[in-house]
């Protein structure tokens, strides 16, 4: 039994097939089957069971494979190791950020975390904060920036801000004249919210007291389902109603559509921002200097925010 084996053996329960495996594995499907059937060969037990679509490992497979990550997590810890003691970072960090922090997080730290350090390789991905959660517990990814606190004993999460929520008014809504709004205020039926599945979505329903499976994307004629805030701000501006957006969203508009923005009354609804890790992650010393970048690079306002009334994520 080789850490190898353990590596490829991990590779097929992620991808549930032998090609794309062995595609992220860098290798020939061939090479990967011989592999695994040597390890299966020398266990004595089947892993997989390969005549179903996509594969699926038998019950024995489900331990053996628990107890792999838990061996191949390990063994990496070696490398972080020897990481800790040089002074200059490198290797690669792999970031899974969701889609409403992205495009107003990402290009505030991530050019001056990328100048400090040149030897380090960094993958960003969008993702939900599901799929997040998951490829961690795969160690699929490194660190992932969502929003919290999230029911997971599994994740450790470190805050880094605390953000508030804003409204986005058309000028012509009788709530435009308001300098600014309470929830109670809001009318769900002018309200253009996000798809299903963002944390984002949740949050905005949380705030007008409505479950996750209230609320309208219909408004007169137009029944537009986003995934994109900023798709979301082109539609009141050019259309009519509303909706809700995070804080770093609104830093950097031009005058014209800033009249657009209202803020709530206080206390103001708050979302926590969070770096997310599995319990037993690797490469701290990265996270900790990706963690450092991140909050050295928010607004003052945002970075001495003290947490108030968070809005619960589901």
């Amino acid at each position: 039994m080789t850490l190898i084996q353990l590596e490829y053996l991990l590779a097929v329960d992620t991808y549930r097939h032998f090609a794309t495996a062995a595609e992220h594995c860098f290798i020939t499907q061939p090479t990967l089957s011989m592999q695994l059937q040597k390890l299966e060969d020398e266990l004595g037990v089947l892993l997989f069971d390969r005549s179903r679509v996509p594969v699926r490992p038998t019950e024995i497979g489900k331990e053996i494979i628990a107890q792999a990550r838990v061996v191949v997590s390990e063994s990496k810890k070696i490398q972080d190791i020897v990481q800790g003691q040089k002074q200059e970072l490198s290797g690669e960090l792999r970031i899974g950020v969701i889609p409403t922090l992205a495009p107003y997080l990402i290009p505030l730290f991530i050019t001056s975390f990328l100048d400090k350090h040149p030897n380090v390789r960094v993958v960003v991905q969008e993702l939900l904060t599901d799929q997040i959660t998951e490829k961690l517990k795969h160690e699929q990814l490194d660190v992932g920036l969502l929003v919290t606190p999230l029911d997971d004993k599994s994740i450790k999460e470190l805050p880094l801000f605390y953000e508030s929520f804003v409204t986005y008014i058309n000028p012509k809504h009788p709530l435009a004249k308001h300098a600014s709004i309470k929830p109670e205020q809001l009318d769900m039926d002018e309200l253009w919210v996000l798809n299903e599945g963002h944390c984002f979505r949740s949050q905005v329903l949380n705030i007008c007291n409505r479950s996750s499976s209230g609320g309208s994307e219909q408004t007169n004629n137009l029944d537009y389902r986003s995934g994109s805030l900023e798709t979301l701000k082109r539609i009141v501006e050019t259309q009519h109603g509303l909706t809700l957006l995070p804080e770093l969203s609104v830093l950097e508009m031009p005058e014209n559509k800033r009249q657009l923005v209202h803020p709530f009354h206080e206390p103001q609804p708050l979302r926590e921002v969070s770096m997310v890790v599995h319990r037993s992650f690797l490469k701290k010393k990265l996270i900790e200097a990706l963690q450092q970048e991140i909050i050295a690079s928010l607004p003052h306002s945002i970075r001495n925010r003290k947490k108030e009334q968070v809005v619960p994520v589901k």
